[in-house]
């Protein structure tokens, strides 16, 4: 088993920059794939972006050149880097992790607000 557990979410302007934090514990050798999903009201999750142990990386068009994954595989943490915040991008951010035995693992989430 994997827990997951968020930090850094909250109300930013738009234009603003926010920077998430995912720390994996428990079977965290199994760990293969980590990455950010988001969930805005109504809407179904979306994939943000996603990384793998060695760095290679995925990430949504629509946050292209603002967004940054990064992976800290010693501290078994991913972070999440956002900038340029829009109003849109509101939503419930998930951590999400995915082990070699195929598993699928999600965080709480974290609240993400990008108002005036």
């Amino acid at each position: 088993q994997v827990q997951l557990v968020e930090s850094g979410g909250g109300l930013v302007q738009p234009g603003g920059s926010l920077r998430l934090s995912c720390a994996a514990s428990g079977s965290i050798f199994s760990i293969d794939v980590m990455g950010w999903y988001r969930q805005a009201p109504g809407k179904q999750r979306e994939l943000v972006a996603t990384i793998t142990p060695g760095g290679s990386t995925v990430i949504a068009n629509s946050v292209k050149g603002r967004f940054t994954i990064s992976r800290d595989n010693a501290k078994n943490t991913v972070d999440l880097q956002m900038n340029s915040l829009k109003s849109e991008e509101t939503a419930i951010y998930y951590c999400h992790a995915i082990d070699r035995a195929n598993h699928a693992y999600w965080g709480q989430g974290t609240q993400v607000t990008v108002s005036s």
